[in-house]
């Protein structure tokens, strides 16, 4: 037995090449090296959406277009390396909303799971299964895939946040539904704090209640100020991790495992002046700065960041960051993809030599 070797001219391949599309067949052996890489090599590019250039588009939209016509007024953080794909990195979504005082983005429901991570906003809020949660800077809140939700702004100022969505792996898969409420909004049927009474005190939870096993997170409230002390806490006593800081999952209570079955969140602190060692992993990940200044190294590619910009890194691509002040923690928000890349056994990380 050995390997075997045909002398065919170039002209014969090619006919028979031409002649295979009228079966709509085609040769694997053409494109093996496209298909099956050494390793991965994302079409994602490194890239930032600097606030300062964002926010003004953001306000100009609502002079522009109300919540009747665009019903989620969001623009979209389109990946310049995906080709016009309304996606931010190859499985995530990011993008922008604003909501004016007064107005009402109306209840619907679909099987993208969705987070909102608050940038601007005096009060508001978001309703997701008959709960009304608050929106304050910093503030994450879950929405569950297919569960109720609308916002409402009952300030005096615009509230801006950033949107999180597994919407480009839903699309590819099809299996993108979308069913809107038969009101604007829904009726409240939970107590004030109810999700955070029930699941956000440490690791005690109510014994009547049944606790699921998977899913996503019973706990859709994770408020700023005690995510902020739970940081600052554990920064006076552990070193963290040599790549990324202080850095914390917003978990699912009832499991220990990720919020949401497609989506995992963390934050991280970054103490004054520090810099990370560089590593990669196969996850895509959605950076958003909270509080700070510095830069994230993408390779070779220096990402300059600073309050409220949204940058992105590509999986398996080696990265690391930089507080740029002598004086203040940088405080950074992220959502990934790793519990889709787990769940099919694809999770890899490894620190760069």
């Amino acid at each position: 037995m050995e390997v075997s070797s045909k002398q065919t001219t170039t002209e014969e391949l090619q006919k028979y090449y031409k002649k295979l599309e009228a079966y709509n067949v085609a040769p694997l052996w053409t494109v093996m090296g496209d298909i099956q890489a050494r390793e991965p090599a994302s079409k994602v590019t490194p890239y930032v959406w600097s606030w300062k250039d964002i926010r003004p588009q953001a306000i100009r939209a609502t002079e522009l277009v109300g919540t009747a016509e665009a019903e989620r007024r969001v623009l979209r953080l389109m990946n310049p390396g995906l080709g016009g794909r309304t996606a931010t990195t190859q499985t995530l979504f990011g993008g922008i909303q604003t909501v004016l005082p007064g107005e009402i983005s109306p209840a619907h429901r679909h099987t993208p799971a969705a987070l909102r991570f608050i940038i601007e906003s005096d009060g508001g809020y978001t309703s997701v299964g008959g709960e009304r949660f608050p929106m304050l800077p910093g503030d994450l809140v879950l929405t569950p895939p297919w569960a109720w939700h609308d916002h409402g702004n009952d300030t005096k100022n615009p509230m801006i946040w950033l949107d999180g969505l597994d919407l480009p792996l839903v699309n590819f898969l099809e299996m993108s539904f979308h069913d809107p409420y038969s009101e604007d909004t829904q009726p409240i049927t939970e107590f004030p704090g109810s999700s955070l009474a029930k699941y956000g005190s440490m690791a005690l939870q109510p014994t009547w209640i049944e606790r699921k096993e998977e899913g996503s997170s019973p706990l859709m409230y994770y408020p700023w100020d005690r995510t902020r002390e739970a940081l600052e806490r554990l920064a006076t006593g552990e070193d963290g991790s040599p790549y990324d800081g202080v850095m914390m999952e917003y978990t699912n209570p009832s499991t220990g495992g990720h919020a949401m079955p497609t989506i995992a969140c963390f934050v991280q602190l970054l103490r004054p002046g520090e810099r990370t060692k560089a590593h990669r992993h196969t996850t895509s990940s959605v950076y958003h700065v909270v509080e700070g200044k510095g830069h994230t190294l993408v390779g070779d590619q220096k990402l300059d960041w600073a309050n409220k910009d949204t940058f992105c890194v590509p999986g398996w691509a080696f990265h690391e960051h930089v507080n740029e002040s002598s004086t203040e923690p940088a405080f950074l928000f992220s959502f990934t993809d790793t519990p889709v890349l787990k769940a099919l056994g694809f999770y890899r990380e490894e620190p760069k030599p």
